[in-house]
């Protein structure tokens, strides 16, 4: 079967990007690197050099058609933009024109810099305590911004949901679907129940800040890709950048908070539910590759998915993830 992505040959490309760039008095070079990405499309385009200038590059995301709406993008804008405004080490789309979005051929899309560095796990407790100063202001800034078209990471949005959509389009190994529906909807239940019992608020947050979505230049981190910025506890934005044994957590847990807490209190309150933020995670990943699945990309980056061992694999994780949930939560000490 045909994807809608199919369509976006190099020409189509390059000539949206011209349609842009050509009225601003530059021109594509011809050069495209295709990047990592899998939910969107995204590529570095080289940029002809005027005069005695460099050539120079930009980065271009042409967005999934049909994922979200175009006021839930320009929201996703707009808080990188006032993130910049406020200062913050964030990639934030080209102003040409006093737009963020454009369209060409059916596809919507938006530059951005190129930006260097370099990405991978933070190590160094001084820069677990950057990070949180980096968070606590970023999510001073959320505070200001409208997100009433974001979506909200909630166990019904994220396990619930993904859990139906998996078993209900046969995506479950069949010998394995009764452990899978059995765990899934143990785990889902004890979800939701603590999710009543700790009643957190749902604010704006990065939604997916991981080490591949840091960059790091001359110390400095610069958070990439927002385009999964959702309304959800605080502490999401948290718990991801965390690794290692127990107490190496709680250290890297600590160091962040000191940093957070210069602008904002620290949600301690919260960190009862990071194994349930990580379940959520792990079930939402399943139906995402699922639901993604008619997109030849994702068979050819993920030709495990769907196989009797992905799927045994999954079982136990959950059950791992209904015992961690019983398991005392990290605690701020210090």
């Amino acid at each position: 079967m045909s994807h809608a992505y199919d369509q976006l040959t190099p020409d189509t490309i390059l000539n949206a990007i011209d349609s842009v760039l050509v009225p601003q008095g530059k021109l594509t070079s011809g050069h495209q690197l295709a990047l990592n990405s899998y939910e969107n499309r995204v590529y570095q385009i080289g940029i002809e050099a005027e005069g005695d200038a460099q050539p120079s590059s930009v980065i271009v995301k042409f967005y999934r058609p049909a994922r979200w709406s175009d006021e839930c993008i320009l929201q996703e804008h707009q808080f990188t933009l006032c993130a910049q405004e406020d200062e913050l080490p964030v990639i934030a789309p080209l102003v040409i024109e006093g737009k963020t979005l454009f369209e060409s051929h059916g596809f919507r899309f938006a530059l951005f810099p190129k930006q260097g560095g370099q990405s991978g796990q933070i190590e160094n407790l001084a820069d677990f305590e950057q990070m949180g100063r980096l968070l606590g202001r970023l999510h001073q800034t959320a505070n200001v911004v409208d997100a009433s078209a974001r979506p909200t990471m909630t166990p019904q949005s994220f396990a619930a949901d993904s859990r139906s959509f998996l078993l209900e389009n046969d995506f479950v190994e069949p010998e394995l679907v009764p452990a899978y529906e059995s765990v899934s909807r143990d785990l889902v239940q004890l979800l939701q129940q603590r999710w009543e019992l700790y009643s957190p608020s749902l604010k704006l947050v990065h939604g997916d800040l991981h080490a591949g979505n840091l960059i790091w230049h001359q110390q400095q981190p610069y958070m990439l890709d927002l385009d999964d910025c959702a309304l959800a506890p605080r502490i999401q934005d948290i718990w991801m950048l965390l690794h290692g044994e127990r107490d190496q957590m709680q250290a890297q847990l600590a160091a962040v908070a000191r940093g957070y807490e210069l602008f904002l209190p620290f949600p301690a309150h919260e960190l009862p539910l990071i194994e349930v933020l990580r379940s959520m995670r792990l079930m939402h990943y399943s139906a995402w590759l699922a639901r993604r699945w008619q997109d030849p990309a994702f068979k050819l980056a993920f030709p495990w998915f769907g196989s009797a061992r992905y799927w045994s694999e999954q079982v136990l994780n959950l059950r791992e993830q209904l015992a961690a949930l019983q398991e005392p939560h990290l605690q701020l000490i210090g």
